[in-house]
């Protein structure tokens, strides 16, 4: 079968090959055939190293499909099931589980280093992404990892909401629990930072502040739900128009940088939430002070793939796309196909695109 395999960190190109096979199904897993996967940031964390994983792996996490096969003990889905994966699958036992906190499951996570799913040129072994690997037309996950969708959602959607409208919406709904009539500032204009637009609006926040350098990316933000937007030059003047210079309420960091945690710390208004989203890197150090941390009584949360239970929230947003609320189509910037993914990443890295889809046949 096909897939894209990255060999080493800073490689400039993935290796696209059809040569892959995968290893037998076990009794617990659930083989799927990708039939829609995203080009997420996270991707591109993973080929530049800001998100260690185990080599050489096939990236790609975003993703949705059919089963084509389960074990013998697996009874939540059946071939010919639509799925979306969940790249963090919950055991169920450990205490993150027990204390219902399922997107903090770390069991599958660190199973997936030992665990090499992928074999190519013969018997080489090849890791997927957090225990995924969807840049690949097939993949074998245990069976928390593939959760049941309803058929009448395109696949190209239900792979969306396997990561960015979870991660984006579900730190609203889910992490901040953002009240109606309240204040919001976003920054970052990419895919999950729209998607946590259109949660603050399905909350029902009167003021939406997106900010973002690209000038560009304004006027979709405002199509899918924010009221205002700024670059981050702007914001200054945004807090003094919007807010009476108080700041707002929830300031939300999509971005993966301390300098764009800084800027959402700077919107947000004394004893309000500020909330991080983006996956930032290890030795990137936020400069905060423990003066402001106490004085300015802000609350600093961090929110992991959307403090999801993904059996609940997968479900609850396949619905509410059903419904017309929330707005997915618009998040998709392309179709492409799998020989397309070099070009794919070098347009991710640029900042001028959102998510574009690979697209099986």
């Amino acid at each position: 079968m096909r897939g894209a395999l990255l060999h080493a960190v800073g490689d400039d190109k993935l290796d696209i090959r059809d040569d892959f096979t995968l290893t037998p199904v076990g009794p617990a897993d659930v083989r799927v055939r990708i039939r829609a996967t995203g080009v997420c940031h996270s991707d591109l964390s993973v080929l530049s190293g800001v998100l260690p994983m185990p080599l050489p792996v096939i990236p790609g996490h975003e993703g949705a499909g059919e089963v084509v096969e389960v074990g013998d003990q697996v009874t939540t889905v059946e071939p010919g099931d639509h799925v979306i994966i969940n790249w963090t699958p919950a055991c169920g036992d450990c205490p993150n589980c027990v204390i219902g906190q399922p997107n903090l499951c770390m069991t599958y996570i660190m199973r997936s280093f030992a665990e090499a799913r992928f074999r190519y040129d013969g018997d080489k072994a090849a890791f997927g992404m957090s225990g995924c690997g969807t840049w690949a037309e097939e993949i074998v996950v245990p069976w928390q990892g593939a959760v049941k969708v309803d058929p009448e959602v395109p696949f190209e959607a239900a792979a969306l909401i396997g990561c960015g409208i979870t991660t984006g919406v579900g730190a609203v709904l889910n992490t901040a629990k953002v009240r109606p009539g309240t204040t919001v500032a976003v920054v970052g204009c990419g895919g999950v930072g729209l998607s946590v637009i259109q949660g603050a609006r399905l909350s029902g926040a009167t003021t939406i502040l997106a900010i973002d350098p690209l000038e560009s990316k304004h006027e979709l933000a405002k199509k899918v739900g924010a009221t205002h937007a700024c670059t981050p030059e702007g914001l200054g003047d945004a807090i003094g128009t919007l807010t009476g210079g108080q700041g707002f309420d929830y300031g939300f960091e999509v971005v993966g940088r301390s300098a764009a945690i800084m800027t959402a710390w700077q919107a947000t208004r004394r004893g309000g939430d500020v909330i991080v989203v983006g996956a930032g890197a290890m030795d990137d150090k936020v400069p905060l002070s423990a003066f402001s941390l106490l004085f300015e009584g802000k609350n600093l949360l961090s929110s992991m793939y959307g403090g999801a239970d993904v059996r609940r929230d997968f479900p609850r947003f396949a619905a509410l796309y059903q419904a017309g609320r929330l707005d997915l189509d618009s998040l998709i910037s392309s179709r492409i196909r799998l020989a397309d993914l070099n070009e794919a990443v070098a347009a991710l890295k640029s900042g001028e695109v959102l998510r574009q889809i690979v697209v099986f046949d």
